[in-house]
């Protein structure tokens, strides 16, 4: 057991996914969560114009963010702090987690702005002149068909073998393929790529801060077998490319120190910043999942399912994906974009709050749902891959012609995302028999029990819902202690409700 001393610090874990900012502060003398924060980025942040995190484009495939949003979010999220009278001087070591695949685009002066960041100033103002990109393509982008296309057509089978995945439109190497193409004056300005992970722990570190192997991997473009970057598929994406990436190191690395910028909110300048990593590979680590042989579903703006893995396998249908895991070794990953958007279009349909609508399902539907379904692509999905929006409808007339009532319109969307899940989840070829639950929409009982039938499995939800920001914190408790992940689940993972399988 680690000494006392060792666990008389606080570390903050900051998560920037699409819709906001969350942080969690935990603390190891309490063995608490004793500070959570939060941004909505289209409710508190109007001025950027985004309401659901991102620009609202005439091209239904185009989604990029404002990144200077997210530069904007992290000066507020510490100033709410700093309101709270919390003694952020306690905190002793931090690190985040990013949205997967949306990726920045910086000049030649960022490391210098870095350095000599004035806290007199906003971050914002500051970065502005950094920008060669304005926007920063995300994970919903699919406008990316013909650049995966001609990766595929040169790589073939090489590129799931060596980087887990085949090309995706999402990914961050055809995202860059397509900047140089279409703008090869402002990619020439371009002296720095980061992920969104790598790109806000420059900002906490005043330096260009390396990438971690888990967010490094949905960029199709770095080796899982060799830990480094592929040369070939780099060369071929972009010229020059290779000498704008950052190094690409293990998730346990502690890669830079606080910048002073941040002490005017009464932060501790010079504590350790532990290299951030994805939404995807904190959450495993926050829902206490990076160790093999429990499942996890994260209900998010997006839904994923996701594992660690006892041996390094792709999926034959290409829909699944490998991504390193923050506690060692490989995890992996498939995800279904149409997640709370689309249970967000039906509740607003509805006209009803979630109580109400859980209530409902639960008590005048059944499972089955006397076979009414939905195929629910409100926005093009990944996985089916659907380019083309559109909602279709089986089952009644009543469902069909959406005059269903409110029970029977969300059991079909929701027994429709659950068996999605479970059957571009088998290629991992494992029955689970247990799964944790985290995000939004696990709050749903409803949803649990579904899942839960669907599955054959039991369902565990944890006390915490946003797992990528204490995943985030526990990462940074165990780069700078070494207390191991095994005791920090123990006391910040544990299952709070379990929902288990109706067997008829």
């Amino acid at each position: 057991v680690s000494t006392q001393s060792t666990w008389d610090f606080m570390y903050l874990g900051i998560d920037v996914s699409t819709q906001g900012l969350k942080a969690q502060i935990i603390d190891l003398s309490t063995q608490k969560i004793c500070c959570s924060e939060s941004i909505n980025f289209g409710k508190e942040m109007p001025e950027y114009k985004s309401p659901n995190g991102f620009i609202i484009q005439e091209n239904p495939l185009i989604y990029h963010s404002d990144p200077l949003m997210w530069v904007s979010a992290l000066d507020l999220i510490f100033h709410r702090l700093k309101q709270r009278h919390f003694p952020l001087n306690k905190i002793v070591g931090i690190s985040g987690s990013g949205q997967q695949h949306g990726s920045v685009y910086l000049n030649e002066s960022f490391e210098k702005v870095l350095a000599n960041l004035d806290p007199n100033k906003s971050l914002s103002e500051q970065l502005v002149v950094t920008l060669s990109r304005n926007s920063s393509p995300i994970w919903m982008d699919r406008s990316t068909s013909v650049e995966c296309s001609e990766l595929q057509k040169q790589f073939g089978k090489k590129l799931q073998i060596e980087t887990g995945s085949p090309a995706v439109e999402r990914f961050t190497g055809a995202q860059i393929r397509k900047f140089y193409k279409e703008n090869p004056a402002n990619y020439n300005k371009t002296s720095y790529i980061h992920l969104v992970s790598s790109f806000m722990a420059s900002l906490l570190a005043g330096k260009s801060m390396s990438m971690d192997y888990g967010d490094a991997a949905g960029m199709n473009m770095f080796n899982l077998k060799t830990l480094c970057w592929d040369k070939d598929i780099v060369g071929f994406i972009a010229p020059n490319l290779m000498e704008k990436l950052p190094n690409v190191v293990c998730s346990s690395t502690v890669g830079g120190k606080l910048s002073t910028y941040y002490s005017k909110y009464g932060m501790t300048p010079g504590i350790p910043v532990v290299v951030w990593s994805g939404d995807n590979p904190n959450s495993l680590v926050g829902t206490g999942a990076a160790e093999y042989g429990l499942a996890v579903i994260s209900l998010g703006t997006s839904d994923t399912f996701f594992a660690a893995m006892k041996d390094f396998k792709t999926d034959p249908a290409g829909y699944g994906h490998v991504f390193g895991n923050p506690a060692g070794g490989f995890m992996s990953l498939t995800c279904f974009t149409n997640g709370s958007l689309a249970r967000e279009k039906i509740r607003e349909e509805c006209a009803k709050s979630w109580e109400d609508i859980d209530k409902a399902v639960m008590q005048e539907s059944h499972p089955g749902n006397n076979g009414n379904m939905m195929l629910p692509y409100f926005t093009a999905e990944s996985v089916p891959l659907v380019l083309k929006p559109g909602v279709k409808y089986f089952g009644s007339e009543a469902f069909v012609n959406r005059t269903a009532n409110i029970s029977v319109k969300m059991r079909g969307l929701l027994e429709s995302q659950a068996l999605s899940l479970r059957l571009h989840s088998k290629w991992i070829g494992e029955s689970f028999k247990r799964i944790r639950i985290t995000g939004g929409a696990s709050e749903s009982s409803a949803f649990c029990q579904i899942l839960a039938d669907v599955f054959q499995a039991e369902i565990e939800k944890i006390a915490v819902t946003d797992s990528a920001a204490l995943g985030a914190a526990l990462r940074a408790a165990n780069a700078v202690t070494g207390i191991s992940f095994g005791e920090l689940f123990k006391i910040f993972t544990i299952t709070v409700s379990n929902f288990k399988q109706n067997p008829e």
